[in-house]
């Protein structure tokens, strides 16, 4: 369980670095480039991708 949420840390950060770097207008092509609106949304994603990975690091797998 704890690896699965890491992988999902590590795709939400990735997706949401995309996301932020369209939004910013350094990945040009799509219709989110230039947008800022799309550059607050991967910063969230960024965020929240970050805490889910350290919060996955962090728990302490349960001893039976």
């Amino acid at each position: 369980m704890r690896v699965a949420l890491v992988v999902v840390a590590v795709l939400v950060v990735l997706i949401g670095a995309v996301f932020a770097g369209q939004g910013l207008g350094y990945i040009p092509g799509s219709v989110m480039t230039g947008d800022m609106k799309w550059f607050w949304i991967g910063g969230a994603m960024v965020l929240v991708g970050l805490a889910l990975g350290v919060g996955a690091l962090r728990r302490t797998a349960k001893r039976t």
